[in-house]
C-alpha cells in the first residue's frame, strides 16, 4: 500500500464523499420535500461514512483507525437500508437504487479490506513511532 498522508489521498473517502454527495442530490428531489425525516437521516449517514472514514484516519493508530471504520460500515449498512426503502417507496428509480448499491459495495470493499490490511499490518500506526 502506498503512502497516504491525507485523508483525500485515500480512494475508500473519496467514493464515500461522492456517495454523500450523491444522496444530497437524490433527497433533494421534489418528492423528498415531505419526507423530513427520512432525507435528514440519509444525509447523517451517508456523511457518517466519509466522517468515521476520517476521524479514523486522524486518530493515527491502528487500532482506531479499525474501529471507525467498522462505525463507517454500520452507516454504510444503513445507507443501504434507507435506499431499498426509497425504492419501495417510488421515490428513486431502480437504476438509481442498483447505481447506488453499487457505489455502497465497492465502498464496502474497501473499508473490508483497509480493516483486514490494518490487522495484518505490523506498524502500529504513526501514532507510535519513535
Amino acid at each position: 500500500m502506498g503512502t497516504v498522508r491525507e485523508i483525500e489521498d485515500l480512494i475508500m473517502w473519496q467514493k464515500a464523499r461522492t456517495m454523500n454527495k450523491r444522496i444530497f442530490e437524490l433527497t433533494g428531489l421534489p418528492v423528498f420535500e415531505y419526507e423530513y425525516a427520512l432525507r435528514n437521516q440519509m444525509r447523517r449517514s451517508s456523511g457518517s461514512i466519509m466522517d468515521n472514514i476520517a476521524e479514523g484516519f486522524g486518530r493515527m493508530g491502528n487500532k482506531e483507525f479499525i474501529n471507525f471504520l467498522l462505525i463507517s460500515h454500520g452507516s454504510l449498512m444503513e445507507i443501504r437500508s434507507q435506499l431499498n426503502r426509497c425504492l419501495d417507496q417510488g421515490y428513486i428509480s431502480s437504476v438509481t437504487h442498483d447505481e447506488m448499491l453499487s457505489l455502497s459495495r465497492e465502498i464496502g470493499r474497501m473499508i473490508y479490506s483497509m480493516i483486514q490490511y490494518l490487522k495484518k499490518s505490523e506498524k502500529s500506526g504513526q501514532r507510535y513511532r519513535r
